[in-house]
């Protein structure tokens, strides 16, 4: 690990500790603001049933982030690890997050994703390997063409932000 120990240490052990989705939204937050000095307050959460080449979106304009229901669904019953599960969402909202922060291009998104995993986790970390490959990587052997569940009514994920303050 090197010179960054500690911190390093501190965002391992919060992401493999992390219960739910805001603890692991903290994490992406708090990595970003100390990598990159960027912090957008007052975002929502939603889980919906996209396809699943799709993990997650955010629709420009809102303060909206979009996480695929159905694909976490699927890494949590495959994998049994919750390390694995809050790594894979980790990297799903980081991306989104960067984009909701106002990076639009791809390219570049990924690169900060990347670039942010690297910084907070260490290179050898599972959440940097998957911003490396792509958190698709966790799914690799697990047939997904056959997955078909029915379509369920889109949440929102409560307690997802909280804040201690009024925000203007």
């Amino acid at each position: 690990m090197g010179e960054n120990d500690s911190f390093v240490k501190e965002y391992r052990n919060r992401l493999e500790t992390a219960k739910n989705y805001g603890e692991v939204w903290n994490i992406v937050r708090d990595s970003v603001d100390f990598s990159l000095h960027k912090r957008r307050s007052s975002m929502m959460l939603f889980l919906d049933d996209l396809p699943l080449q799709l993990g997650a979106y955010h629709s420009i304009g809102t303060n909206n982030i979009v996480l695929n229901r159905r694909l976490v669904h699927i890494v949590e019953a495959a994998l049994e690890s919750k390390r694995a599960v809050n790594a894979f969402v980790y990297s799903l909202l980081l991306h989104e997050y960067l984009h909701a922060l106002g990076e639009y291009s791809e390219m570049e998104v990924r690169r900060l994703v990347y670039k942010v995993s690297k910084k907070c986790f260490g290179e050898d970390y599972i959440v940097t390997v998957l911003a490396r490959k792509s958190p698709w990587a966790l799914l690799k052997g697990i047939p997904l063409e056959g997955v078909d569940a029915p379509k369920r009514v889109m949440e929102i994920v409560k307690d997802f932000e909280k804040t201690d303050k009024y925000v203007v």
